[in-house]
């Protein structure tokens, strides 16, 4: 639809990508849950997550004006680029931040922990907002990839209008059904995956929640074939539990 028609003007449509991520991890005594926090501040850095933000941003044929980052104590990190569709050229006086206010990617990190039930957990949240052309849903693969997915959770909204040369509004510029069509079917397949849209609006919503564990992939330093069936089973049953309720968004099993 997009490259069949011409646009008046500069197209104004504000599309926006919120991406999260959460990872599940068995850490039962205090020094497994630091061993954890550490892995996870080792691995999703300030400066590799910047990284991964500056892949998309190339992906996406977005220029990057700015990057801000942050390392916090005692556990998380975030970045910021700022960018823009086509290239700029920048003078020293230029304030960036006033006119890219709706073109920017950002990443934030929480890892959580409570010992109730001895399941740390780690959460990246990632927004891509653009405006024109570029939309970041072809990052979706690339994205996935870079990080331990157990539960993945995406909104995709199209804000604003543009018009076309014959001055009728255009609300959405490219074909839009699901944001399951910009996944690839191999990824697509680890998933249970559910869809709650509002087509009328330009709102797009899909959760996906993996299906098949591992346990060695949740412990830190034991082997699964080494440890008890039944705690083998408990373990199991606890993260599959707590992944359930992240999930749906509620607390569904009793205490």
């Amino acid at each position: 639809m997009g490259n069949k028609m011409k646009l008046f003007g500069f197209n104004n449509l504000t599309k926006s990508l919120s991406f999260n991520i959460y990872d599940f991890c068995y850490a039962k005594s205090e020094r497994e849950k630091m061993e954890y926090i550490a892995y996870i501040d080792e691995q999703y850095n300030s400066e590799r997550l910047t990284n991964i933000l500056i892949d998309v941003a190339r992906m996406i044929k977005a220029t990057v004006l700015k990057i801000s980052k942050q390392d916090f104590e005692p556990q998380g990190s975030s970045a910021t680029l700022l960018i823009a569709e086509d290239p700029i050229m920048l003078r020293e006086s230029d304030t960036i931040l006033a006119h890219l206010d709706k073109s920017h990617i950002t990443v934030h990190t929480y890892p959580e922990y409570h010992p109730a039930n001895s399941i740390a957990t780690f959460r990246v949240d990632i927004d891509v907002a653009t405006c024109g052309k570029i939309t970041p849903l072809s990052t979706l693969d690339y994205l996935i990839g870079s990080f331990d997915s157990d539960i993945i959770t995406m909104d995709y909204k199209v804000r604003g209008f543009t018009r076309t040369v014959d001055g009728d509004k255009l609300f959405i510029d490219h074909d839009m059904i699901s944001i399951q069509n910009y996944i690839n079917d191999t990824i697509l397949k680890k998933y249970d995956t559910i869809d709650v849209n509002m087509y009328q609006a330009n709102i797009f919503h899909t959760k996906m929640l993996i299906k098949e564990m591992d346990l060695n992939d949740y412990l830190l330093d034991e082997d699964s074939d080494e440890l008890p069936p039944q705690l083998v089973r408990s373990i199991t049953e606890n993260l599959r539990r707590e992944m359930i309720e992240v999930f749906n968004g509620t607390n569904v099993f009793p205490k």
